[in-house]
């Protein structure tokens, strides 16, 4: 990478989150402003919820051209944005901040990252069914883009706990502002669960469940509730096999992880600063080698 030379004139992009020191983004970005030459830097930093607004309040004052928000303040960046975009309104969550003129506009590119990596792994899922398992913030992004682009059918099981009714209001939002029908289901409701994927396309676990150091979970029983027809995603990608995905391979069922989903939520912010298309092909190869 041969960045350029910071300056006086040098733009700022940043991450927002906490914490951030495992961030991929800084690289990701940097790259992709020295592949164009573009006079811009992408730092992180790790900002408590307590601090949010003022670092919001100094980013806006600095003339900062945008940045990015992970956990724990998608939520807290939606109520700051003057504008929003249809995904983020729909999501209730912006990941993604373009500034002009002191105007915040929010947008929510995690949905649109997963559905490119939908399409990035050679499956189209468009006018068909999903079975979408949790309840967070990746689950809300998912069900809105996957409705927008049109999947005619989504069943969101999950469980029962502090973040149900906030992904009942997105699926509110969802069916009332689109055509895809989606349902809700208890976790606990296994033959639902069943159910549910015999009638899928696509599977997807949205949930943190499977995550490294926790590896041995997962939200499925057993292979016998999955087909070899079905496509397997999971949104993880530490580890880069899931128990999930170990499941899916046994029963050859086509799957992929969680990492292209990052790349290409990044992608989009990268495009909304700049105007210019990230290059995927040479961020992959340099940081998404599996």
């Amino acid at each position: 990478m041969n960045q350029l030379p910071i300056t006086g004139h040098t733009g700022l992009l940043c991450l927002l989150g906490s914490p951030v020191a495992h961030s991929i983004s800084p690289a990701m970005h940097n790259e992709s402003f020295a592949y164009y030459g573009l006079d811009y830097v992408y730092l992180a930093f790790d900002v408590s919820p307590e601090k949010f607004d003022v670092a919001v309040d100094g980013l806006t004052v600095m003339n900062a051209r945008g940045w990015n928000c992970t956990m724990p303040h998608k939520r807290l960046m939606y109520e700051r944005a003057d504008r929003l975009s249809e995904e983020a309104k729909l999501i209730g969550a912006v990941n993604t901040v373009v500034q002009e003129d002191g105007v915040l506009t929010g947008y929510n590119t995690d949905g649109r990252g997963y559905m490119a990596a939908v399409a990035d792994a050679g499956y189209d899922v468009i006018g068909k069914k999903m079975t979408l398992l949790g309840s967070g913030g990746a689950a809300s992004s998912i069900v809105a883009q996957a409705a927008l682009d049109g999947v005619c059918a989504i069943d969101l099981i999950a469980r029962h706990g502090a973040s149900w009714d906030a992904i009942h209001e997105v699926v509110d939002r969802v069916n009332a502002g689109t055509s895809c029908r989606v349902s809700m289901y208890e976790l606990r409701d296994e033959a639902q669960m069943r159910k549910s994927i015999r009638e899928s396309a696509i599977l997807v676990n949205a949930s943190s469940v499977g995550m490294s150091p926790r590896e041995e979970g997962c939200l499925i029983p057993d292979k016998s509730f999955l087909h070899p027809e079905l496509i397997v995603s999971d949104v993880i990608y530490n580890p880069r096999k899931t128990r999930l995905l170990e499941m899916a391979e046994q029963l050859g069922c086509p799957a992929f992880n969680g990492m292209y989903m990052l790349l290409y939520q990044g992608a989009y912010a990268f495009e909304l600063w700049t105007g210019k298309k990230m290059p995927v092909g040479l961020i992959k190869e340099k940081y998404f080698q599996n």
